[in-house]
């Protein structure tokens, strides 16, 4: 049998497929679709099941990534959205938190509400914080509201009151009258999205998730035709922002789960490499085309997040914490009014893509910049597959960027490198530094297409001692897609004082969450011995306004005292501080449901017989303004020999990806393939 992953990204869609016969793994890229991000899958499983002699029938998995609902609500593309609400609470998602995106820039500006005014249509009901309804549902309020809202021919409703995470009667009655006045139109309930409190997060959550559920839902199904017009027969899987899979019926329902759903697999991917060829401790640098993604690893286990903006609004679900930054290959560089090199975020995506690319671009990129330093080889992309004009990248930076500014193609081109770089090195220092970790601690994990392009310089501005860049870089999120298990989220919000009745509830809200998670996993057919669950309590100081997570694993009725200490702990890791004198509260549980599934073996590559073997040729690189240019060995990877060490300047290239070794640095090759890039000082 075969196993496959896919990763759209905005410039390329990446495919991994291992097979199970001899463990064997294979690579595979093709230009992006933008209109359509199925079409490049269906492209590349039909041009990759013929050139790899695939039989479609044996394909017993597929794994698949998608920005689809992160490029939804950046373009502003969702659906015509209708909001129902408590009376007295129209303008909450107006009114948010009142804090200004960037306090001391009065430019920046928030987002526009997804839900306009006169689609946030208010029901009389209300109940309180304990539970309790102080004001009964009315009927003919709700049954008014449903009524503007056709009228207004929404696609999609939300529906959100006030403490419906503390009962959701009132939600259950306004979801049933929507849908007997508009049947068949997306419903999407806060109660059943995020059963937590905060108004504002749980509202916003719920109406991104109704914004982008009908063209995520028209998406899935074209998906879903694509993949069987191939021959593929099994049901895909897409993988949730956690870092967990999930079926395509359950995006359906929480597309919201999915707004990171590729570059998560990366880290997951980049998590059990690293644990595998002992680097517990990764920062996670993913360059693609368009975006570099951030995160950080430590002992194996990445980072996560409950509270993250998604093109500025807020989404509150557990999702692996990663930074984006708009600086990928595609980042257009330009002069600003200033007078100096900027670059990015815009991005020339797939289409019309780098000017070398030939496809319209007429705005030089860091892809031309790294062209014209024979950084990347013009001839060698994709494997030979992909043209590229070399000379047309040269003129574009020579007359965009060079001329105005009276300076040689070689120093414009390796400025627009160095503001790249830059821009990638604060973004590494916000995931690390800023939250209180030692840089020289960790290894830089780079992938992407332009990852291991820029490792190198960024690993020694960041003063990161050594980089790990695994086979095949450019294709790990896909590959990522077949390192991970099943998952599914729950959480309940019960505030309490930290004493023995309360925790005994907090139990018992634990075990009813499992019951659900459960059945959850009955339904996506995963057999009793291979389920886990992972219990998470938030708490916080009392008087405090923001709560931090404490695993509770392992705990039981007699595990109070356990718990505190495990709070105190996180609390001191997340503020540098802890206070054991003073009371706890326990605000939110929270169950992560696993389902076990077969993963891709990492087994050791034996490579080419020779290091002299590997050499396929030669070439001039630009290194910097002191060094110039220097003649640089180019290694084809597949032909570097475990154990070689190959010594900078130096040029290893691949189908997905090119890695520099720059002078001083040395680059060993690893049982499992992997390179480790020492960083000179």
């Amino acid at each position: 049998m075969y196993r496959i992953g896919v990763d759209v990204g905005g410039t390329f869609t990446d495919f991994t497929v291992l097979d199970d016969s001899d463990a064997a793994i294979r690579f595979f890229k093709v230009p992006s679709t933008p209109k359509d991000p199925s079409q490049a899958i269906e492209d590349g499983l039909r041009q990759m099941i013929a050139e790899f002699g695939i039989d479609a029938a044996r394909i017993g998995y597929l794994g698949h990534g998608t920005t689809v609902a992160t490029n939804i609500v950046i373009e502003r593309r969702g659906a015509r959205t209708g909001l129902l609400t408590t009376k007295g609470f129209r303008d909450v998602l107006e009114l948010g938190r009142q804090a200004r995106p960037s306090i001391y820039d009065y430019r920046v500006q928030k987002p526009p509400v997804l839900v306009p005014r006169e689609r946030r249509v208010e029901v009389t009901e209300r109940i309180g914080p304990d539970g309790a309804v102080l004001v009964p549902l009315d009927e003919a309020s709700l049954a008014a509201g449903v009524e503007t809202l056709k009228r207004a021919r929404v696609e999609s409703v939300v529906i959100c009151f006030l403490h419906s995470y503390r009962t959701d009667a009132h939600e259950k009655a306004a979801k049933a009258a929507v849908e007997r006045a508009m049947p068949g139109i997306y419903v999407s309930v806060s109660s059943e999205i995020l059963p937590e409190f905060r108004e504002f997060e749980r509202a916003s959550t719920t109406v991104v998730n109704a914004f982008i559920g009908p063209k995520i839902g028209g998406y899935l199904e074209r998906f879903q035709e694509r993949v069987r017009s191939v021959g593929i027969g099994v049901q895909p899987y897409t993988i949730h922002s956690n870092g967990g899979l999930m079926s395509v019926e359950t995006v359906r329902t929480c597309p919201v789960r999915s707004c990171v759903s590729g570059p998560a697999a990366g880290v997951i991917g980049a998590a059990e490499i690293g644990r595998v060829a002992g680097f517990p401790d990764l920062i996670t640098f993913d360059v693609g085309g368009t975006s570099t993604d951030v995160s950080l690893i430590r002992g194996s286990t990445p980072s996560y997040t409950a509270n993250r903006l998604v093109a500025g609004y807020p989404v509150k679900t557990p999702m692996i914490d990663i930074h984006v930054i708009g600086a990928g290959g595609g980042s257009i560089a330009r002069i600003d009014d200033a007078g100096a090199i900027k670059v990015g975020p815009e991005s020339a995506g797939a289409d019309p893509g780098p000017v070398a690319y030939g496809r319209g671009g007429a705005e030089p990129t860091i892809t031309d910049a790294n062209l014209c330093l024979g950084r990347l080889d013009a001839t060698s992309l994709l494997g030979g597959r992909m043209t590229v004009d070399l000379d047309a990248a040269r003129r574009a930076i020579h007359d965009r960027i060079a001329k105005p500014l009276g300076m040689s193609l070689e120093v414009a081109a390796h400025g627009i490198i160095r503001i790249a770089n830059a821009n990638m090195s604060r973004a590494i220092r916000s995931v690390s530094i800023e939250k209180g970790y030692d840089l020289s601690e960790f290894a830089l994990c780079a992938f992407g297409g332009a990852g291991p392009l820029h490792a190198a310089e960024v690993a020694v501005e960041c003063g990161i001692p050594r980089a790990l860049l695994p086979r095949e870089p450019g294709t790990l999120c896909a590959r990522g897609m077949l390192l991970t298990d099943l998952s599914s989220d729950y959480v309940r919000s019960h505030f309490a004082d930290a004493d023995a009745e309360n925790w005994a509830r907090v139990l018992q809200l634990f075990d009813a969450m499992i019951i659900e998670g459960d059945a959850w996993l009955d339904r996506e057919g995963v057999p009793p011995p291979r389920r886990a669950f992972k219990r998470v309590l938030d708490a916080r100081y009392r008087g405090q306004n923001f709560e931090v997570k404490v695993g509770c694993d392992g705990l039981g009725t007699d595990g109070l005292a356990e718990l505190e200490q495990r709070f105190h702990a996180a609390h001191l890791l997340a503020y540098g501080y802890s206070i054991p004198a003073r009371d706890i509260e326990f605000v939110s549980c929270r169950i992560q449901a696993l389902g076990e599934v077969p993963k891709a073996p990492q087994v050791k590559v034996a490579g080419g017989a020779s290091l002299a073997g590997a050499v396929i040729g030669a070439r001039r690189m630009y290194i910097d303004a002191p060094t110039g240019w220097r003649k640089a060995n180019v290694y084809g990877r597949e032909l570097l020999p475990a154990g070689a060490t190959v010594t900078g300047p130096a040029v290893v290239s691949e189908m997905s990806a090119t890695t520099l070794v720059m002078p001083g640095q040395t680059a060993s090759v690893d049982p499992w393939g992997n390179i480790v890039l020492q960083v000179a000082s």
